[in-house]
């Protein structure tokens, strides 16, 4: 998970980086994936909160929503295979091979290789949900890496390049989730929850020497995993006061 962690966080200020040189109103952008992850059952009103030099984190939390979507899917439902309930041991076993053998790869020179293999296709629908064309254009000012991404090609920008790195480590995530029995059980903090130390993450620092009383969860940022019912690896959340 250190991994994902990590080419996420640097994935993140990239796009962010690219959103600035763009011109692009970053409160806004904030407060547009905010209002797209609220439900009616958001009570409490976390975005005025959330300060536009923490967007970065609000930015995350949308990457790493649309990357661990259908994780719990033995094929992130890119078809309908079974085959971890036909042959769940067969199963686990060539998800530890396929995680062993892809874990020391370029996932650049792989696709070069094969660019429509299962990895290929998983990295081309995540391409497409986070990057929608119209933003694409105005942070690239076309939309060549959007259309070779449609035809099941795989652009050699450094921007795409930090992208497949959050996807390979996913990817590694998930084969090695697979691998287990049972299989751990992903969570995601709720906006608006208490935090829980034992289950989350602080992803701010407070200024003193303990967390601040009465603060709740303003952005889920990326999930956390459970086996049974321990916690191993925890939430990573973005806490605001509590109105």
């Amino acid at each position: 998970m250190s991994q994902v962690k990590e080419t996420s966080k640097s994935f993140t200020s990239l796009l962010l980086s690219r959103m600035r040189s763009a011109h692009w109103d970053i409160a806004a952008a904030v407060r547009s994936i905010e209002s797209a992850t609220n439900t009616p059952n958001d009570h409490e009103n976390t975005t005025a909160a959330i300060g536009s030099h923490h967007a970065k984190y609000a930015l995350e939390s949308y990457i790493s929503r649309k990357f661990f979507h259908s994780f719990d899917h033995e094929t992130f439902y890119m078809d309908g295979s079974l085959s971890s309930l036909l042959n769940p041991d067969q199963f686990r076993r060539d998800c530890f091979t396929q995680f062993r053998d892809m874990n020391s790869m370029d996932p650049t020179e792989l696709l070069g290789i094969m660019p429509t293999c299962q990895f290929g296709q998983f990295c081309s629908k995540r391409y497409l949900s986070i990057m929608h064309p119209k933003m694409e254009e105005s942070l690239f000012g076309d939309l060549e890496q959007n259309r070779l991404v449609s035809a099941g090609n795989h652009p050699r920008s450094e921007f795409y390049g930090h992208f497949l790195k959050v996807a390979k480590a996913i990817w590694l995530l998930h084969l090695l989730a697979f691998s287990l029995d049972p299989s751990p059980t992903m969570f995601m903090a709720t906006k608006g929850a208490e935090f829980q130390p034992e289950y989350m993450e602080n992803v701010a620092r407070f200024s003193g020497r303990g967390l601040p009383v009465g603060q709740i969860v303003g952005i889920p940022v990326s999930p956390g995993f459970k086996l049974g019912s321990v916690s191993i690896i925890k939430a990573r959340v973005y806490l605001v006061p509590k109105k």
